[in-house]
């Protein structure tokens, strides 16, 4: 973004010169010599003052070997990486979706035991069902439970 302003203060600079330009070329015709010396030496100052443009820098990737690959070889380097970067993201997200997928089914595979268990355990004990749902008995264990 600072390079397209720049780039349009340029231009706008530029034009403006060009304007000044053409007025000045316009009236060079009646102006009186004095002023147009006066001027010329302006010029000449101006231009003497004027900061050298500095250099810019731009790093740019090199993407292809010095040489002649067209001998039926081709560069391995030539086309982009684009592949590696998808291939660094696709198996990680790969291995989340997996090991969550894989600890779902261990927690439910742990819930169905301990359900399992429970019901052995109900279903081998002497007193019958309906004592468990009595809610007398449940105080009754509590009670001499501890």
């Amino acid at each position: 973004m600072k390079t397209t302003i720049n780039n349009s203060q340029s231009s706008n600079e530029l034009e403006f010169a060009y304007q000044v330009r053409r007025a000045l070329d316009e009236r060079l015709a009646v102006m009186p010599e004095s002023t147009a010396n006066r001027l010329s030496a302006a010029r000449k100052i101006a231009i003497a003052r004027k900061k050298p443009e500095s250099a810019a820098y731009a790093v740019a990737p090199a993407r292809r070997f010095a040489g002649n690959f067209s001998h039926g070889f081709s560069n391995p380097f030539d086309g982009s990486l684009n592949w590696l970067l998808r291939v660094g993201i696709a198996i990680p997200l790969l291995i989340l979706v997996l090991g969550s997928f894989g600890i779902y089914q261990y927690e439910q595979e742990r819930r169905i035991n301990e359900l399992a268990e429970l019901d052995a355990a109900v279903l081998t004990d002497e007193l019958p069902i309906n004592a468990f749902l009595d809610h007398g008995f449940d105080s009754y264990l509590n009670k001499h439970g501890e």
